[in-house]
């Protein structure tokens, strides 16, 4: 009797250690398949990639070149131009000014901005600016729809918001997006000049495997605001783990950067129209709810997102961009959907 239970006994531990082994395996499967993915897509991906939940790197990858020439490997502190991701950055200075009592979200732009003389500038207010339904298409031309009415996306609103920053703080977009890069302690992160690139990598565009160097940014001084901010994967972390955790905004102010009441339709995001606040995209239609934006030019493409009822970042960046427009953000797609069927989505 003694032998049969001793026999017994091994085989509940044997299985006991091959269940939490094969639950190990199940509960890592997302970065075998990111893995995966990575060395053997077509197009080509060639970035870094970092996931973190509850401030923590679950995983991180390097993967590709930071020079097509040079070939020399990327590294996961290289520095990328993170384009429209600026925006988020932009709408919450905004905000913060917003909090400080300089910045009315319903007054008409022509408040702040009395140079305008277009006669739209009076029913333009800044809410509009910040979620794209303004209407402006050229500061020369009539507006393309009623502000309020349409989504019509672009980098215009957030050339204007730019100013709206320099004039309500008296200080330049640059220092004030900067000295927030320094209170959050994002060490690597600043707004694009050419005078400081020591760690930025080349951007390329990618022309059927063909990938040709991007010489002319389309980065200027008065545009940072729309896409003009570099920074790392870890950087875009530290931002999430502030802005997200109420570190940065009141919950009021936080909250209204959330609150929508304009959807469209983004093909990383799925076919159907979904939330955009101030700044950034709110899923809702999807296996679970995140927020998040993307970032395209100058050879560059990054997706930035963040899922609040895990803790989950997931944030990528690659240093080219495809010239057909049907492979855009094409890898970032993919591995978004992997880490959506993974388990760490599966509600205890």
């Amino acid at each position: 009797m003694n032998s049969i239970f001793k026999i017994s006994s091994l085989l509940s531990i044997i299985l006991i250690f091959s269940s939490c082994n094969s639950f190990a395996q199940k509960e890592n499967n997302y970065s075998t398949k990111i893995d995966s993915l990575i060395q053997n897509t077509s197009p080509v991906f060639n970035g870094v990639i970092l996931i973190s939940k509850n401030g923590k790197t679950l995983y991180s990858k390097a993967k590709g070149v930071s020079d097509f020439e040079t070939k020399k490997p990327l590294k996961l502190d290289n520095q990328f131009e993170i384009m429209s991701n600026s925006k988020l950055i932009t709408a919450v200075l905004i905000l913060l000014e917003v909090e400080k009592g300089k910045v009315e979200l319903n007054a008409s732009i022509k408040k702040y901005l009395p140079e305008l003389t277009q006669t739209w500038a009076d029913s333009v207010t800044v809410h509009q600016l910040l979620n794209h339904t303004h209407g402006i298409v050229d500061l020369q031309k009539p507006l393309a729809f009623k502000p309020g009415t349409r989504f019509g996306y672009g980098n215009l609103s957030y050339t204007l918001l730019t100013k709206i920053i320099e004039v309500t703080s008296q200080k330049s977009y640059s220092e004030m997006a900067n000295a927030l890069f320094k209170k959050l302690k994002m060490s690597s992160t600043y707004c694009y000049s050419k005078d400081k690139n020591q760690n930025l990598v080349t951007g390329y565009i990618n022309s059927d495997g063909n990938f040709e160097k991007v010489t002319q940014t389309l980065i200027t001084p008065e545009n940072l605001g729309a896409d003009g901010v570099v920074s790392t994967v870890n950087d875009l972390a530290i931002w999430n783990n502030n802005l997200h955790k109420g570190k940065i905004l009141k919950p009021e102010t936080y909250k209204s950067m959330l609150n929508y009441n304009i959807t469209s339709q983004h093909n990383l995001f799925g076919k159907a129209n979904e939330g955009y606040g101030y700044g950034i995209r709110i899923i809702e239609k999807e296996a679970f709810n995140y927020i998040g934006h993307t970032g395209l030019g100058d050879g560059f493409s990054s997706i930035n997102l963040y899922f609040p009822e895990s803790d989950i970042s997931l944030i990528i960046m690659e240093n080219q961009m495809n010239k057909n427009s049907d492979l855009f953000y094409i890898s970032e797609f993919k591995i978004k959907n992997i880490l959506l069927k993974s388990d760490l989505f599966i509600t205890k």
